[in-house]
C-alpha cells in the first residue's frame, strides 16, 4: 500500500540532573562539592533515505522518543549522553509542525537530515555553583526539558516529468511502454488508485516520470482523489498534459484540457508556469485532418503549448514526445529551498536563544504570574529547604527586572506571586 501522509508524535530526550555530592574528607566544610554535570537528552532526526518508497512505517508506530540523558554523579562524574533518534523517511518528504501547520523541513535528497526535536541540555552539578560566599552549595541545575510535538508527514513524490489529465485518457499506458514500470491499466475510470512512478531510458540519459491520476473538475477542492494526487506535482518539472482527442467518452477535448489546467491553477498557479507538452492520445482514433482535433491542437498550439498526436497501445508518438521533455528538462532550473520556517524550529529548545532567559509575567484573578523557559529550568532545580538555592532563585528573578515588571503592574506588598505551581507573597526587603 501506497502511504503518503502519517501524523506522529515525537518526543526527545530530557537532560540529566546535575548532582549534589560532596566530598568526604576530614576537616573539610561538608566535604566540599563534588557532583557531576548531567548528560545532554537525544535529539529526534529525520534523515530522507531513497531506499524507502512510502509512510506505511508510520501507520502502525505512532509515538517516537529519544533517550534521555543521565543524570551526574559524585566524584565529578558527568553523566551520558541520550543517544539520538534517528527515524528514516523517503526523499521528498515533508516534515510539518501540527499546531502551527507550518512546514519545518523538506527532505528532498539522499542523506539529508532535520533536528524535529533538540534534546535537553545537561544540568550542572553543585560544583558550579561554588564562590567565595557559597563554600557549600546544597543544589544543582535540572536537565533541560524535553521537546514533545506532533508532526505531519507528508510525502510528495519526486519526478521530473508528470503525467496529468482526466482519468481514463491513457496516462498509465503511457508510463508502461515508457518505463519498466507496471501500473495497472484497465477501461474504467480511478484505475490508478495510487501514484506510480518509473525511469525513462532515452539515448544515454534517463529522467524520472510519474502518472498524477485521479484529477477531475473540482480535485482542487478534494472531489476525487484531486488533494490526494495535485500535491505529488509540486515537485515535477515538466508535465505532458494527456488528452484523449478521439472523445471516446463523449467529451470535449477543448473543455478536458481547460478544466484540468484549471484545477492545476486553483491548486497552485505556480504549477502552470512549469513546462508543459501536450500528449494528443488515442489519435490512431481519429483522422489528423478531422476538424475536431485541427480545432484542439490550433487552440492548444495558440496558448503556446506543443502537441504531440501519439497512441500510447501501439507506442506511436510516444518517443518523440519523451525526447521534448528531455530537451525541457535540461532548461529547467532546480527551484530553490524554501527557509522561510525553518530557522524558527532549528532553534527551538535552544538554550542560547535570545527568548530562553525572557521572564514574562501576567495577572490572572489577582495573582501575579511569573513565566520563562530559564525560570522553569532554574525553579526545577531550586532546593526550598537550602536558603543558599531559594537565595539564587530570587537574585535571578530580580537581575532579569522580573519584580520591576511585576511593580509597574500594579504588585504590592501583601499580593500573591506564582512561578509554576508554588505561590508566596511578596515582601520588600
Amino acid at each position: 500500500m501506497f502511504v503518503d501522509r502519517a501524523k506522529i508524535l515525537i518526543k526527545s530526550g530530557k537532560g540529566g540532573d546535575g548532582c549534589v555530592s560532596f566530598r568526604r574528607e576530614p576537616y573539610v566544610p561538608e566535604g566540599g562539592p563534588n557532583g557531576g554535570d548531567g548528560g545532554k537528552g537525544g535529539n529526534v532526526i529525520f534523515v530522507a533515505d531513497r531506499n524507502l518508497r512510502t509512510l506505511m512505517d508510520f501507520r502502525y508506530k505512532r509515538k517516537y522518543e529519544a533517550e534521555n540523558g543521565q543524570n551526574g554523579m559524585k566524584y565529578n562524574k558527568f553523566g551520558k549522553d541520550g543517544e539520538d533518534l534517528i527515524i528514516k523517511v523517503p526523499c521528498g518528504t515533508v516534515i510539518i509542525d501540527e499546531e502551527s501547520n507550518l512546514p519545518m523541513k523538506d527532505l528532498v535528497e539522499d542523506g539529508q537530515s532535520f533536528i524535529a526535536a533538540k534534546g535537553g541540555k545537561g544540568g550542572k552539578g553543585n560544583v558550579h555553583f561554588k564562590n567565595s560566599v557559597r563554600q557549600a552549595p546544597n543544589f544543582a541545575e535540572a536537565g533541560g526539558f524535553a521537546k514533545e510535538r506532533s508532526v505531519i508527514l507528508e510525502l510528495k513524490m519526486i519526478a521530473d516529468v508528470g503525467l496529468v489529465g482526466f482519468p481514463n485518457v491513457g496516462k498509465s499506458t503511457i508510463l508502461s511502454v515508457s518505463t519498466k514500470a507496471n501500473p495497472k491499466i484497465a477501461n474504467y475510470h480511478f484505475t490508478t488508485i495510487d501514484p506510480n512512478i518509473g525511469i525513462v531510458q532515452i539515448y544515454d540519459d534517463s529522467f524520472a516520470m510519474a502518472d498524477i491520476a485521479g484529477i477531475i473538475e473540482g480535485a482542487s477542492e478534494g472531489l476525487g482523489l484531486g488533494l490526494r494526487f495535485l500535491k505529488h506535482i509540486e515537485r515535477t518539472k515538466v508535465l505532458i498534459h494527456v488528452v484523449d482527442v478521439s472523445g471516446s467518452e463523449g467529451r470535449d477535448p477543448i473543455e478536458d484540457f481547460k478544466k484540468i489546467n484549471a484545477e492545476l491553477e486553483k491548486y497552485d498557479p505556480k504549477i502552470l508556469k512549469k513546462p508543459m507538452l501536450v500528449a494528443a492520445n488515442k489519435i490512431d482514433m481519429v483522422d489528423l485532418d478531422d476538424p475536431k482535433y485541427l480545432e484542439f491542437k490550433e487552440y492548444v498550439e495558440g496558448l503556446g503549448y506543443p502537441v504531440f498526436p501519439m497512441s500510447a497501445p501501439i507506442n506511436e508518438g510516444v518517443v518523440e514526445i519523451l525526447k521534448a521533455a528531455l530537451e525541457q528538462l535540461k532548461k529547467v532550473e532546480d527551484e530553490p529551498e524554501t527557509e522561510e520556517y525553518y530557522e524558527m524550529f532549528e532553534n527551538d529548545n535552544d538554550e542560547n536563544a535570545a527568548d530562553y532567559r525572557e521572564i514574562y509575567a501576567k495577572k490572572d484573578s489577582g495573582v501575579y504570574i511569573l513565566e520563562g523557559k530559564q525560570l522553569k529550568k532554574i525553579f526545577n532545580s531550586t532546593n526550598f529547604e537550602d536558603y543558599g538555592s531559594l537565595r539564587y532563585l530570587y537574585k535571578y528573578i530580580e537581575k532579569n527586572g522580573a519584580i520591576e515588571k511585576l511593580l509597574e503592574m500594579g504588585l504590592e506588598e501583601g499580593d500573591t506571586i506564582r512561578i509554576e505551581d508554588l505561590e508566596f507573597e511578596y515582601w520588600d526587603e
